[in-house]
């Protein structure tokens, strides 16, 4: 799939993500904790493929070592995603509100920020 493809899938999901509950949001997050905890060791075989090709093709230890998963890396992450399911839920917070002269009322509140692209660059762990 290409990015442009990913990209318009994401956009897609988003607007479905984004009318969705807070316990289902919490349980979704927790299915993914669940599906990474499950996968732990299929995503450490792959990992240790993607850092031997960083190794061949002459990348930096400290950018392989950013690269690099353990079982205790992965445990954070689920670990992680779990933490999120417990905080709370800001959509449709009024942030704050008034009521002009003319009698309209206006009210900050908050909403799903949608898909966001970004470039990441690795940091020392």
């Amino acid at each position: 799939m290409s990015f442009t493809e990913q990209a318009t899938a994401a956009k897609t999901a988003s607007r479905a993500l984004a009318v969705l509950t807070r316990a289902q949001k919490d349980a979704a997050l927790h299915a993914m904790a669940d599906a990474l905890a499950g996968a732990t060791e299929a995503v450490l075989a792959a990992n240790a493929l993607d850092v031997a090709a960083a190794r061949e093709a002459g990348t930096s230890e400290s950018l392989v070592d950013r690269l690099s998963l353990t079982a205790t890396r992965v445990d954070g992450m689920v670990a992680g995603l779990r933490s999120l399911a417990g905080l709370p839920d800001p959509v449709g917070d009024v942030v704050r509100g008034w009521t002009n002269p003319n009698g309209v009322r206006v009210r900050q509140v908050r909403v799903p920020l949608g898909v966001v692209g970004i470039i990441y660059e690795a940091r020392p762990n």
